[in-house]
């Protein structure tokens, strides 16, 4: 039967009430950092391919890796892998029944993004 009132219905939710939550914006930041890894991981790639090519292009790659703009993406790279392997384990954790309500799920989310931070300094400061 056709939907005489498709034009009447409000979205759902609507962009102007709906009120991001941490745990869905933990999960975004998820998928962007995974998205984030894969770009790291062809520069490092890169590098190594121009290792294996030549004294020329293995200075091209390198010149860029150890430039503050590499150091700057290789940092970066760093803080994505910490934050989405500790995603991960939350989400392992979340697949076991464990943790799902709200208070929880949102001390976790504070969590992992506290304990990523921490862990990316540590691995600067000892790297």
């Amino acid at each position: 039967m056709a939907d005489v009132n498709r034009g009447n219905r409000p979205l759902s939710p609507h962009l102007t009430i709906y009120r991001p939550q941490l745990t869905s914006m933990t999960s975004i930041f998820t998928r962007l950092t995974g998205n984030a890894l894969i770009v790291g991981a062809l520069l490092v790639v890169w590098w190594f391919a121009a290792l294996a090519s030549g004294p020329e292009a293995y200075e091209r790659a390198n010149g860029f890796m150890t430039s503050w703009f590499g150091d700057l993406v290789m940092f970066g790279s760093v803080a994505c892998l910490w934050y989405h392997s500790l995603a991960g384990i939350r989400h392992l954790i979340w697949d076991s029944g464990r943790m799902l309500d709200v208070e929880r799920s949102e001390l976790a989310g504070m969590a992992i993004i506290l304990i990523s931070i921490l862990l990316t300094i540590f691995t600067a400061i000892v790297l």
